[in-house]
């Protein structure tokens, strides 16, 4: 299993790196969603791959933690999650004004010639 979390991490984030070095605009922003799912899994991930065990732990006692899961990276993720989706938005309606104001979706504003 860890194997391949760590596989799609490692892929998600060199095709997010790929897709930011491209010359086109709308490229750069998947790539930039790919980079913030791959750091969304590797925060998810270091929590502790769990199945089938709660998130809180009961009051008193000693209490193994090692059958509980971690909340704070779920947390961190979902928080990430909702960033990511209003940033994206805010990219787009940018890269729209852009594309009406300069008529090319380049993003040095610029077709290439030859």
């Amino acid at each position: 299993m860890e194997i391949v979390l760590s596989a799609a991490i490692g892929i998600l984030a060199a095709s997010g790196i790929w897709l930011l070095l491209r010359p086109r605009t709308f490229q750069v922003i998947v790539g930039l969603c790919l980079l913030s799912y791959a750091v969304n899994l590797f925060i998810f991930s270091m929590g502790r791959l769990t199945v089938g065990v709660p998130p809180i732990m009961p009051q008193g006692g000693f209490v193994n933690p090692t059958l509980y899961a971690d909340p704070l990276p779920q947390a961190l993720v979902l928080t990430a999650i909702v960033i990511s989706f209003a940033t994206t938005a805010l990219f787009l309606v940018v890269i729209i004004a852009s594309r009406g104001l300069t008529g090319t979706d380049h993003v040095d504003g610029k077709e290439r010639e030859g």
